[in-house]
């Protein structure tokens, strides 16, 4: 396990991901996170993300970034086994990011983000790059304080507990 991780570099990587074009949001957040945090995990990981984009699988419902940091969520907190209680965790802090991004948007759906705009417009492009970002910021943000990681943003040392 790393022993610090920088919130800018997560942010940045993760749009960097959407931007180029690599990947979609719940893609570039599952890969960045799994890197970031030197997770020992196949790509099997980020092509499970792979149907969430543009509202789960282009139908408009829940923000793809949003499914691909509590994805990312689950691959520290989540479980394996059945009844495991662990569950909780998951869910709560799956929760907790729900919640940060409601506060911030207002909703979750893509089709009232994206309202008006063209799919891979310059406007849409940027709006989603942004949310990718955010959301991967975020869920470092959480994995760290849960794992007592050391966190930084750019050069500079923060206190995310």
């Amino acid at each position: 396990m790393i022993e610090e991780i920088d919130l800018q570099k997560v942010k940045e990587t993760a749009e960097t991901y959407y931007r180029d074009g690599d990947f979609y949001c719940s893609e570039s957040i599952v890969k960045t996170i799994r890197d970031a945090f030197a997770l020992s995990l196949p790509d099997d990981v980020i092509a499970m993300a792979s149907g969430f984009p543009i509202g789960m699988g282009n139908s408009g419902c829940a923000c793809g970034a949003i499914v691909g940091g509590i994805m990312a969520l689950g691959m520290f907190f989540g479980r394996t086994q059945g009844k495991d209680q662990k569950v909780q965790k998951a869910m709560d802090l799956a929760h907790e990011l729900h919640d940060f991004f409601q506060k911030n948007h207002k909703v979750l759906c893509c089709q009232i983000l994206t309202k008006g705009m063209t799919l891979g417009s310059p406007v849409h492009m940027k709006q989603c790059i942004a949310f990718t970002g955010e959301v991967a910021e975020e869920t470092a943000r959480i994995i760290a304080r849960e794992l007592e990681i050391k966190v930084k943003n750019g050069s500079r040392i923060i206190d995310v507990r």
